[in-house]
């Protein structure tokens, strides 16, 4: 048995966990001795005891991983294992690592640049809209936004980042093949497709009250920080919370209504320290290192063009407007971007924001906007610029 195949059928085990797994292969040398050590040497381990050390021979003879993968794959699912290369990276470093992720869909490189976005199912039209636009906003500068695809806030953030073209993870407190809630069926599908849906419970798992509490260290563990929208004092959303700051992760929250009592969770969150959110600028710059400034990486005979194209990736057509229009004006209002443009306010406020962060404009006072680095014309190069001035 290799130690893929462990993991998966030690995960298939009941009453075992991360914790009690690695107290056993650190007691026992390997993973596979758990397979083959006699009962006395199963419960000497730390944490183990004479009952779970009879549990654990009484299962083994009857786990099978490799009908697990079969079945996984039947799913359009793939099972990694810290055993594998790649398993996500930011998961090997909490305290309890999954034994097993059940993966639809994919988990890529820039997944590593993510941010969780939770809160209450039980949400307000504002907790929603909020939602839904700070996620709009996170994918379009490169994030990837992960959620747990519960009703709600979570559903408000995993379509956010769909409407913006970009890549979002639900983590699922159930088994793949036991989605909860059902009616999110066809929402699963699309993040399939543009991200991943994943679990750490075999299949066959139905939720239940200690799967969810369980999955959100995972929701944590995979991001960068966590934002907290909508929570009441006791949620799964606080939970998730608590797992950040555990795992040193950053934890923001969005203000609320006083009088409304999913304001609770958020406000005291903020008491105690963290993050207040009012714009997705809030949460971006405390990742400001993922966003290097473009003039300081570049040689210093390399052209302003060049510099800005090796830290860019390539415009869409509505950045290109108004990289155009700053290119002709120097620097211009807002008011003069969205006249010109013919582009909606809102719409205009977003692509600003993500062309701040790729240090492609600046803010200045006034409302005023300019280009960061000298006066360049957008095109269809392989980094949207062409030549400067």
């Amino acid at each position: 048995m290799t130690d893929h195949e462990a993991y998966i059928a030690l995960n298939l085990m009941g009453q075992l966990g991360p914790v009690r797994v690695r107290a056993l292969r650190e007691h026992l040398g390997c993973l596979q001795a758990i397979f083959n050590a006699d009962e006395a040497d199963l419960r000497m381990a730390p944490g183990i005891g004479p009952e779970l050390a009879r549990t654990i021979v009484e299962q083994r003879s009857r786990v099978d991983p490799v009908r697990e993968e079969s079945q996984a794959r039947a799913l359009g699912a793939r099972i990694l294992t810290p055993a594998d290369a790649d398993y996500p990276e930011p998961l090997r470093s909490i305290h309890s690592p999954p034994l097993a992720l059940y993966v639809a869909g994919e988990l890529v490189e820039r997944d590593r640049h993510a941010i969780a976005i939770v809160g209450s199912r039980r949400c307000t039209f504002y907790g929603r809209s909020v939602a839904d636009r700070l996620s709009f906003q996170l994918a379009k500068a490169g994030m990837t936004v992960v959620s747990g695809l519960a009703r709600g806030i979570d559903v408000a953030a995993h379509e956010g980042a769909l409407k913006a073209g970009g890549r979002t993870i639900a983590v699922l407190g159930s088994a793949l093949d036991r989605l909860y809630p059902p009616e999110s069926a066809p929402l699963a599908e699309r993040i399939r497709e543009h991200g991943a849906v994943v679990s750490e419970f075999p299949l066959g798992r139905d939720p239940d009250r200690t799967t969810f509490p369980y999955r959100n260290r995972v929701i944590s563990g995979l991001s960068l920080g966590v934002v907290i929208v909508e929570a009441d004092h006791q949620s799964g959303a606080m939970n998730t919370a608590a797992h950040a700051v555990e795992q040193g992760r950053a934890v923001f929250a969005v203000p609320g209504r006083i009088d409304q009592p999913m304001a609770r969770g958020p406000h005291a969150l903020i008491r105690d320290g963290a993050r207040l959110v009012e714009d997705v600028r809030d949460i971006l710059e405390e990742f400001e290192y993922l966003f290097p400034r473009a003039r300081a990486a570049a040689p210093a005979d390399e052209s302003a063009a060049g510099a800005l194209g090796s830290a860019m990736m390539q415009f869409d057509g509505d950045e290109a407007k108004i990289v155009e229009i700053l290119s002709d004006e120097g620097e211009a209002d807002t008011d003069t971007i969205v006249r010109r443009s013919g582009l909606g306010a809102a719409r205009v406020h977003t692509l600003l924001v993500g062309l701040e962060l790729k240090r492609v404009v600046r803010m200045l006072p006034g409302r005023r906007v300019a280009l960061a680095v000298g006066r360049v014309h957008p095109s269809r190069g392989e980094h949207g610029f062409a030549e400067t001035e």
